[in-house]
C-alpha cells in the first residue's frame, strides 16, 4: 500500500529529552481528542481513536558488509481512517 508521509522528524536527543516528549504524547493520548505534532515548519494534527493498534518492536539490524549494526526501538500507533476499535492483549514495560 503506498504511503504519504504527513510528518517526520529525526534528531539526536538525550534520553531525558526523549522521555519528556513521550510523556507529553502520553498525556495527550490520555486526555483524548486531537494530538498535534510540530517541528520547524512542519505541523500535523491527528484524531487518535480510543483504541488504536499499538506496536512495539525491538530490532537489531546487521550491515551487509560486516561491522557493527544498529539497534532500534520502534513504537507505532496506527488505525484505519474509518477507525473501528480493536483491542489487543495487555502490554507492559519492566
Amino acid at each position: 500500500m503506498p504511503e504519504d508521509v504527513l510528518f517526520e522528524s529525526e534528531s539526536r536527543q538525550s534520553r531525558g529529552e526523549i522521555a519528556s516528549y513521550l510523556r507529553a504524547v502520553a498525556d495527550k493520548l490520555d486526555a483524548g481528542g486531537e494530538l498535534s505534532l510540530s517541528a520547524g515548519d512542519q505541523t500535523v494534527s491527528l484524531d487518535v481513536p480510543s483504541q488504536p493498534t499499538f506496536e512495539v518492536k525491538a530490532e537489531h539490524e546487521y550491515p551487509s558488509g560486516g561491522g557493527s549494526g544498529e539497534l532500534s526501538l520502534e513504537l507505532e500507533i496506527e488505525w484505519p481512517e474509518d477507525a473501528g476499535d480493536d483491542s489487543g492483549g495487555p502490554l507492559s514495560v519492566e
